[in-house]
């Protein structure tokens, strides 16, 4: 699975999903970097088939409005430490890999993977 991770999201969880077989690119690496537009995000997530990892609810809002990202990966943790956020995202990947292979929009929270339908 291809994954866009969001500049809202510290650019070494990029490893996590790539050490698990997976394709993550951060927005650091996009041309325009974190400062590149949630549209332009969007557009490369569709022309890279990419599921949006981030913490910005805006998605979660062009989502349901604009049935853009294809794919949704909302970390709603809150204020939280980029090492607890690692270790949450360990602890859960297959439980969100799995959700997102059957699903469009997962969310992960500090207690619990969320599918939205």
């Amino acid at each position: 699975m291809n994954f866009l991770i969001d500049a809202n999201l510290p650019r070494r969880i990029v490893r996590i999903f790539q050490e698990r077989g997976h394709n993550a690119v951060h927005t650091l690496d996009l041309s325009e970097g974190n400062a590149t537009a949630d549209a332009a995000l969007l557009d490369y997530a569709d022309e890279n088939n990419c599921a949006v990892t981030t913490k910005d609810s805006d998605f979660s809002t062009s989502f349901w409005l604009q049935d853009r990202p294809n794919k949704l990966l909302l970390i709603s943790t809150g204020n939280i430490r980029n090492a607890e956020l690692e270790t949450l995202l360990t602890a859960n990947f297959d439980q969100l890999i799995l959700a997102l292979t059957e699903n469009r929009y997962v969310e992960l929270t500090r207690e619990h993977v969320i599918v939205h339908a």
